[in-house]
């Protein structure tokens, strides 16, 4: 696979993902049903896989190891905390513990989106500040 198709699928499953925590996020909030259908919870996985796996090839590809991209750092540093408000906005008990607050998960999904916009703030600018220029 070459570098512009990797790319194309790449933005196509960022689109994709974006889409699919927007709906999971909403649905979580008004309690909707179908969020605990397998499709639902098993879906997202395989996105994020081909998300990784097509950004992984384009490094590859690249030769650029992410240690020495300072903007590759900032987007795996915010995907890591993505990951993590993504978990806290849309589960809704932690593991053994009482359940979670609704404003608790609206606050981290919020966040969460915010987060998701930096990522591709910075993949648009290639700098680590990504739309923080702007301010």
């Amino acid at each position: 696979m070459n570098y512009t198709t990797l790319r194309a699928l790449h933005v196509t499953m960022v689109t994709v993902s974006l889409t699919g925590f927007i709906a999971r996020g909403i649905g979580n909030l008004i309690d909707a049903r179908w969020i605990r259908h397998r499709l639902a919870r098993t879906l997202p996985h395989v996105v994020d896989t081909l998300l990784l796996a097509s950004a992984l090839g384009m490094l590859w590809i690249l030769r650029l190891p992410p240690w020495r991209s300072p903007w590759v750092s900032a987007k795996i540093l915010g995907l890591l905390v993505y990951i993590g408000l993504g978990s806290v906005a849309l589960r809704r008990t932690a593991p053994g513990r009482a359940p979670r607050p609704k404003a608790l998960r609206a606050a981290a999904w919020a966040l969460a989106l915010l987060t998701f916009g930096y990522i591709v703030s910075v993949a648009l600018t290639k700098r680590p500040e990504g739309a923080l220029l702007w301010l």
